[in-house]
């Protein structure tokens, strides 16, 4: 068998803001500017802390240091974790998949499929049996499998770069009176700080929905378009002009006449042809 080398992609991998790069709270700028501060591969909790076993909580015998890959990977991952952390609702509000393009941990295969496991795993097999992260899966009824996790920070993670649980509670207390500023100004009452969290994670599993919801007509769209690609060209402008067809009355088919038909056909057939080439993550359709 081949000697495998340079097996892995990106060995130095470094969060970028994205490009929608958002204001984020006091509290988020100086917790990520303590995490570059330190080396939280090489935390001594990462020594000193019993990983456990999610499933059973017993305790995961760790005989050695995280590898330089994974310790790369997790310096990526801490500061991308607090950029999009809610600090209301001790969530992370982006998928795994975002934080592993973000910090440029996911690759392309040769036929096309992303991967990110790199990301995946130093998250289930590292942060969460060390206790630095919590993470929740909920069953999508659309797609018929587990949505992506909602991973919440806890307060070993923030002991990492020496942020103590007072300085989180301050900021969640302070983030909380901005939040009820906002309600005071809209005619709205107060919350208290658990409905605030309740409020934030019901967002962010709506946000989680909906763009499975549109993820999945959106592949079911491409789906069709594909099968009607995988005909010749002349095959498929006759397969669309059958459907345009179908979709209008005959009043509406005589008013629109031989050309603005035709130009329907042309219309339809490059729109089809976009969205059987295109990524979701491509789309703005």
């Amino acid at each position: 068998m081949a000697k495998r080398v340079n097996y892995i992609y990106n060995k130095k991998p470094k969060f970028e803001i994205p490009k929608n790069n958002k204001q984020r709270p006091a509290f988020i700028l100086y917790a990520m500017k303590k995490s570059y501060e330190v080396d939280v591969a090489r935390s001594e909790l990462n020594y000193v802390t019993q990983p456990k076993n999610i499933k059973t909580g017993k305790p995961i015998i760790r005989m050695r240091r995280l590898n330089e890959h994974r310790a790369g990977a997790m310096r990526a991952m801490v500061p991308a974790m607090l950029y999009h952390f809610n600090i209301v609702s001790q969530i992370v509000q982006a998928s795994v998949e975002q934080l592993s393009d973000e910090c440029g941990l996911s690759t392309i295969s040769s036929s096309g499929n992303k991967s990110i496991s790199r990301a995946s795993r130093l998250i289930t097999e590292f942060m969460e049996p060390m206790g630095f992260v919590v993470s929740e899966k909920k069953w999508d009824k659309i797609i018929g499998n587990y949505m992506p996790k909602m991973i919440s920070l806890t307060p070993l993670f923030f002991k990492l770069f020496d942020v103590s649980e007072e300085k989180i509670n301050s900021a969640k207390k302070q983030q909380l009176a901005w939040i009820n500023r906002n309600l005071i100004k809209k005619g709205i009452k107060p919350i208290s700080l658990i409905e605030a969290k309740f409020k934030s994670q019901e967002v962010r599993l709506q946000s989680i929905l909906n763009y499975r919801k549109s993820q999945h007509f959106f592949h079911i769209r491409k789906k069709k378009a594909q099968n009607i690609f995988s005909l010749d060209e002349k095959t498929a402008r006759q397969k669309i002009l059958k459907l345009i067809v179908e979709k209008y009355s005959l009043n509406e088919l005589s008013e629109m006449g031989l050309d603005g038909l035709r130009k329907k056909v042309n219309i339809q057939y490059y729109y089809l042809k976009k969205i059987a080439k295109e990524n979701y993550s491509d789309s703005n359709i």
